[in-house]
């Protein structure tokens, strides 16, 4: 009966310990992205909202970071390991190593697996993110043996043109970075309109889109259900393309660069460029001819997100080192 009692104590308190990250880990994965896709004001400030949605991604894998390593963690060692963080906060990490190493007992097996399973969720994220850099960078190098072959250099524009009647302008962004534009495009744009074109596709290789767009990809393989992965798989390609609508508009008009995006909407690019046109040309171009007039009302809805993202795990790891009421 004893045996019992303690056992029940004993799943009690773990549960106590892992509830917090899982809540956590509900409320980044599943509340606050849907709330953030049906958000009017997202894509008012694409910059932030890259920014909101990397942050919910980091907290997912933290609060499973977490979770799960106090699935294997004893009790007791659970809390050592807290102390010992609190001490590390507390010296400000100057002398981080020096606490952990004097505060923690000589870890237990259960404690090493409880260290190994947290280091799953982001080696799993950082797996993906690779493989999918290198998708893309032998998908680039194959395509860019082919301009090579059919495509020839444009010294006054900077550009590799295509024989193509479609109008196409994308990019090839890398290591060897080239903007790609198709014959059809330049005889069917103005100077004006091309060099809006340009600007745009210059933005993506200035800002390292690719990279963003690799790591977005990469949370949507790990998750079909998740809505935080799918949104994620979604969305960042959208707003990496309005943030460089925004970068080119400082250097052209808004009627330049949206007859530019009308005419190139048709346009295929290879799947690992990123293209000025496609399927979100519409939307784009009505953000950019109709830009909001009223004062976005982002600063508080914002401020909030990022508040909970950024607080949210810390207060789950305090709470993970508080015994329950009564153990």
């Amino acid at each position: 009966m004893s045996e019992l009692l303690y056992r029940s104590g004993e799943f009690a308190l773990r549960f106590h310990h892992v509830l917090p990250p899982l809540m956590l880990a509900v409320a980044a994965g599943v509340i606050l992205p849907r709330f953030l896709v049906r958000s009017s004001w997202t894509h008012r400030t694409p910059r932030l909202t890259l920014g909101l949605w990397g942050l919910l991604v980091l907290v997912v894998t933290a609060s499973l970071s977490l979770a799960v390593m106090q699935l294997f963690f004893p009790v007791a060692e659970s809390h050592q390991l807290s102390e010992a963080a609190q001490g590390c906060f507390l010296t400000s990490g100057r002398r981080c190593v020096d606490v952990m190493l004097n505060d923690l007992e000589r870890p237990s097996a259960r404690a090493w697996a409880g260290f190994a399973a947290a280091v799953c969720p982001p080696l799993a994220l950082a797996l993906a993110f690779a493989r999918q850099v290198f998708d893309f960078r032998r998908r680039r190098a194959r395509h860019a043996e082919v301009l090579g072959m059919v495509g020839h250099w444009r010294s006054e524009l900077g550009v590799t043109v295509l024989p193509h009647t479609t109008p196409a302008v994308y990019c090839l962004p890398g290591r060897a970075p080239q903007v790609v534009v198709s014959e059809g495009a330049v005889h069917a744009l103005t100077g004006e309109q091309l060099a809006a074109a340009l600007e745009h596709e210059r933005a993506h290789i200035a800002g390292r889109h690719h990279l963003l767009a690799a790591a977005a990809s990469a949370v949507g393989a790990l998750s079909r259900r998740l809505p935080l992965a799918r949104l994620v798989r979604d969305e960042v390609p959208l707003l990496l393309e309005m943030v460089a609508d925004d970068r080119a508009l400082r250097r052209c008009s808004r009627r330049a660069l949206a007859v530019a995006l009308y005419a190139v909407a048709a346009g295929q690019a290879p799947h690992a460029a990123l293209a000025a046109g496609g399927p979100s040309a519409l939307l784009r171009m009505r953000r950019i001819l109709q830009p909001p007039t009223e004062r976005p009302t982002v600063p508080g809805v914002a401020l909030l997100v990022l508040t909970l993202a950024v607080g949210l795990p810390g207060l789950a790891a305090v709470c993970c080192s508080v015994p329950a009421p009564g153990m």
